[in-house]
């Protein structure tokens, strides 16, 4: 930090952040924490299993009992499937098949490149705003967005002679709390919308929609969450991050310099893109696409070969101008110097890796003792008895939703379980299904970075930690409250504004009934 910033006195909300940041510190690692929630877990069940603590699934009517841990069938599930448990952590395996494309795209210095010559002379707030709106818009992707961009982010802000750590936080926090909204229909919009339909036949069996039925909310939802996110990053966060040093961190390609034949090589690169784009879309296009659902022919289908691949089509999209601006900027000699830094990027991650087996057995226990559930249920039926209405019960929609999502980290089981209680409820008020559709995804949203029992929270640790060898839990949670809050202020107007001159959410999508 430079002279005259030491001197500066430190706002209320610098001085808060730091507060948080140094109580989160003093936190164990994230392994250790993992440990202890896994143990607490087991003891936890025991305790509600013997207080017979049970509540009924709203969807399918069935009993669900907590499950004791702490028994002989326990243990045994315990011991016989903690091998299970880590080989088939979906996380862990969507993070290294896109570690293959993103180290190699972001190691040889394509995205930093590529960047540079899109922006050239763009202000750092018009390239703050570019990552922020692509993070918005990432989970288009699937979960790629979340290993992909805040290395990336990282990458750039560095070549722009900015704090590193200010990039990956401004991209985690843009693709975490605005997981939800986006330009274009996602693989998250036609979950959710499964849930919400299969509920509203609750109260009325004839009740049709679609996945787009929260779409305008959402479009418009990218533009002031992108403007939102960059005025808290350049007048909030940019000012707690110092630009001074910066050669003492490890850089992955020797300069940051877009040099005549690196800028040549961008052009190579992204015509190896265009035609590797094209070959993807003719796998797309046809009366029974190769990528397409067999059943269905539709690519946007769930079950289709194109969504369940949405991990390697992203990788391969990263890989190959990222393989072709190593050759052609001279950086690769030969393939051994190309795998050499996909090696390289591997490294990167092996802390969360590691983290990855204790995360694994936490999430197994917690899922086999049903707690989530019956925490899920229970607060769904707490808001039910409140008898709000109107924007105070949206806002407690919202709620109860952030509180549920840093237990569940998955969206569809958490819809699964919340969308039968709230959807019917909120109808028998004469609400929209589409209302309390983005009244979820709001709460499921904007408390992402904040969980640490959030999937990928331990993953931008270890990005945060190639800059910062200390930095713990705290420093994620600090640096992720202004954009959590931002959102959530801004979503609770926006979703105010809509209710009060009743404009419709979306195609199909209405406030009232």
């Amino acid at each position: 930090m430079g002279e005259s910033n030491v001197k500066k006195k430190k706002t209320i909300m610098e001085l808060f952040l730091s507060g948080v940041e140094s109580v989160g510190n003093k936190l164990p690692d994230p392994v250790s924490l993992f440990i202890i929630l896994a143990i607490l877990t087991i003891v936890v069940s025991a305790i509600m299993a013997n207080m017979g603590v049970e509540v009924v699934h709203p969807g399918t009517h069935k009993t669900i009992k907590v499950v004791n841990l702490l028994s002989v069938d326990g243990f045994r599930e315990i011991w016989g499937k903690a091998v299970n448990n880590f080989s088939t952590f979906a996380p862990l395996a969507m993070v290294l098949v896109a570690v293959i494309g993103a180290g190699i795209a972001e190691k040889s210095g394509f995205l930093s490149a590529f960047m540079q010559k899109m922006l050239g002379d763009a202000s750092k707030a018009m390239v703050t705003f570019v990552i922020i709106f692509i993070g918005i818009n990432g989970n288009v992707a699937g979960d790629a967005a979340f290993v992909v961009l805040p290395p990336v982010a990282g990458a750039i802000f560095l070549g722009m002679g900015r704090n590193p750590l200010l990039g990956v936080f401004t991209a985690f926090a843009s693709v975490a709390a605005g997981f939800c909204a986006n330009m274009m229909l996602g693989m998250s919009d036609s979950l959710a919308y499964g849930f919400t339909e299969a509920a509203a036949h609750i109260v009325d069996p004839n009740y049709t929609g679609s996945p787009a039925i929260n779409y305008y909310f959402l479009l418009v939802s990218c533009i002031l969450l992108s403007i939102t996110g960059t005025v808290v990053t350049e007048k909030i966060m940019a000012p707690r991050f110092s630009n001074d040093n910066l050669d003492r961190y490890e850089l992955d390609h020797e300069s940051f310099e877009l040099t005549e034949k690196k800028s040549r090589a961008v052009t190579i690169s992204l015509w190896a893109l265009l035609a590797t784009l094209v070959v993807i879309v003719l796998l797309c296009i046809g009366d029974n696409p190769i990528l397409g659902d067999p059943k269905t022919g539709s690519i946007m289908d769930g079950k289709s070969p194109f969504m369940q691949g949405i991990i390697l089509l992203v990788t391969i999209i990263l890989f190959v101008p990222g393989c072709v601006f190593g050759f052609a900027s001279g950086k690769y000699k030969n393939d051994k110097d190309m795998f050499a830094d996909i090696s390289l990027a591997f490294k990167d991650i092996s802390s969360y890796i590691l983290l990855c087996f204790f995360c694994a057995q936490f999430t197994s226990y917690f899922n086999w003792s049903n707690i989530g559930a019956v925490l899920a249920i229970k607060g769904a039926e707490t808001l039910q008895a409140w008898n709000f209405t109107g924007i105070p019960l949206i806002i407690g929609l919202i709620i109860v939703s952030c509180i549920v999502n840093i237990f569940i980290g998955s969206a569809s089981a958490k819809w699964a379980i919340l969308a039968p209680v709230m959807v019917p409820m909120m109808m028998m008020l004469g609400y929209d299904p589409a209302l309390t559709q983005v009244a979820y995804r709001i709460g499921d949203s904007i408390t992402n970075p904040l969980s640490p029992l959030f999937y990928y929270f331990p993953l931008v640790l270890g990005f945060v930690r190639k800059y910062e060898k200390d930095a713990g839990m705290g420093t994620i949670i600090a640096n992720m409250i202004p954009y959590s809050f931002s959102f959530a202020i801004v979503w609770i107007i926006m979703i105010a504004v809509w209710v009060f001159f009743d404009w419709p959410l979306g195609p199909g999508g209405n406030i009232y009934l």
